[in-house]
């Protein structure tokens, strides 16, 4: 009768060197997701994700199999409504005292172009952080990152024809006591920029936001104040951080500004 051999759990083994870890895991998993859709109900998305726990002086190493193994046990279940339930199923495969999720992934919203009606498909890249620690202590962060456009005030005051424009990007992320639709923060977002920023334009698209963008000029010290004081007006929103980056069209760097609140 043959006998199953016993394999070496070299990870198991103890380290003699005393020294603890903060974060041990795995990185950049590509992997299918469900996100909540404010018109469509749900959105499928792929996503990157990473997975981490503390590690324990006394052993050598982490099992790395069992990460991909809790993300196929939520295999079409996962979103932000059963972070912590994954959270939770980390701690307790890993018998940690501390849990990581990071899941990034594009999320697209149709959007009409402001005078055409034109529809396309318009990609915002987002991003769930979530930690689960001693006593349950629970901290979920969101960000998104939404694409804008920008004029240039100086420009605008001091040139006899025209002014310089050009994309920027304003990145929130925000802690949140209620549920919060990715669909709303980025209508605060916009409307903090010069103009917004669609997929598909046509020509009378293109002159209204040239011309809306002239009409509203924007620092990007204006972008994050105004910005700030849009996600202040969400009773859902605990705290925030916005960081603002202008992709300069005629110099050789970006402008930027940061802004972060508890409220």
């Amino acid at each position: 009768m043959n006998k199953k051999a016993v394999l070496k759990d070299v990870q198991a083994e103890p380290d003699s060197r005393n020294l603890y870890i903060d974060k041990v895991g795995v990185k950049d998993i590509k992997y299918p997701i469900i996100v909540l859709d404010k018109v469509n109900k749900t959105q499928h998305t792929t996503a990157s994700i990473n997975m981490y726990v503390d590690l324990p002086h006394s052993f050598k190493g982490t099992h790395m199999s069992r990460f991909i193994e809790i993300l196929n046990e939520y295999r079409g279940e996962i979103t932000v409504n059963n972070f912590s339930e994954i959270l939770k199923r980390m701690l307790y495969r890993f018998e940690a005292t501390t849990a990581h999720l990071e899941v990034e992934f594009p999320y697209f919203i149709e959007k009409m172009a402001p005078v055409s009606e034109a529809k396309g498909l318009m990609e915002y890249m987002c991003k769930y952080s979530g930690t689960l620690g001693e006593g349950n202590k629970k901290d979920l962060v969101l960000q998104v990152i939404v694409p804008v456009s920008t004029l240039c005030p100086c420009s605008k005051e001091i040139s006899e024809r025209g002014a310089h424009n050009q994309r920027g990007l304003i990145k929130v992320a925000f802690r949140f006591k209620d549920f919060v639709w990715i669909e709303d923060i980025i209508t605060k977002v916009e409307g903090s920029a010069s103009s917004p920023v669609y997929s598909l334009l046509k020509r009378v698209d293109e002159k209204h936001l040239t011309e809306q963008a002239y009409d509203k000029p924007m620092f990007v010290e204006d972008i994050v104040r105004e910005t700030a004081l849009n996600l202040m007006s969400m009773s859902e929103i605990t705290w925030f951080r916005i960081e603002a980056e202008n992709l300069e069209s005629i110099h050789n760097h970006s402008a930027y500004a940061f802004l972060e609140r508890t409220l």
